[in-house]
């Protein structure tokens, strides 16, 4: 939706990184971890209270994203009812700047170029940021823009989902999946825990590649149906 406001209102849009996002939220508890090696310590069976959040606990994303979030609240940005991870700023002269965040990724879209720098600028004074320059690729998507608007890709998405399932050499097929066939939960036998793991992380692949590729919706819909408990049937329907 960002993305469609942006080609049809001209927004600009840029992509800035978080360096080592984690370790910028606050704990809201005691957490307390052992000595790292190298560490010396003046007593035995010491251990480390930590200050901030570290990669590796279970709560550092959801921490990161409060600190972040808190953030941009105080400079006057409104938190999206629909989407809790789009921030909205409205400025006196009717124009907005939008940030949206995907853990340590973030998209600045919007009409006000002085704005996006201004955040950018006081975004990088908080929190160490990497600015990526103009939005290219984004989780999976490849964006090309154009004077004609904006063109979603997942080529290199797709690439890689042939070269880990060894399909690479294949040879396209104009129809995604032969429509005649019908699937049901006692075709073929289970598949073992290895391969069974395999197909439901192909499915969960191939469900996000329908963003761009919403010819295989009806294929995908099928299969998924059967990830808790896929057959050879399945497996061989996939591929």
């Amino acid at each position: 939706m960002l993305l469609a406001l942006a080609a049809l209102r001209n927004w600009h849009l840029r992509q800035l990184d978080v360096n080592n996002a984690f370790l910028h939220g606050d704990l809201n508890e005691e957490v307390y971890m052992k000595p790292p090696p190298g560490l010396v310590m003046d007593k035995p069976n010491l251990v480390c209270r930590l200050q901030r959040s570290l990669y590796g606990l279970k709560q550092a994303s959801r921490q990161w994203f409060t600190r972040l979030s808190s953030f941009l609240l105080s400079q006057g940005f409104r938190q999206s009812s629909v989407d809790h991870s789009l921030f909205l700023y409205s400025h006196n002269d009717n124009t907005i700047t939008a940030i949206l965040v995907y853990v340590d990724d973030i998209i600045l879209a919007g009409d006000n170029l002085k704005s996006i720098t201004h955040f950018t600028k006081l975004l990088d004074q908080t929190f160490s940021i990497k600015d990526l320059g103009i939005l290219k690729f984004f989780l999976g998507l490849e964006v090309a823009r154009s004077s004609h608007g904006i063109h979603l890709c997942q080529r290199k998405y797709v690439l890689d989902i042939l070269s880990d399932s060894g399909m690479l050499g294949s040879r396209p097929a104009s129809t995604p999946m032969d429509y005649s066939t019908r699937l049901s939960a006692s075709l073929g036998t289970p598949l073992s825990e290895t391969t069974a793991s395999s197909y439901k992380c192909l499915i969960g692949r191939l469900i996000y590649l329908t963003n761009t590729r919403p010819d295989i919706t009806h294929a995908v819909q099928q299969l998924s149906q059967y990830m808790a408990n896929p057959t050879s049937t399945h497996s061989q329907a996939a591929f």
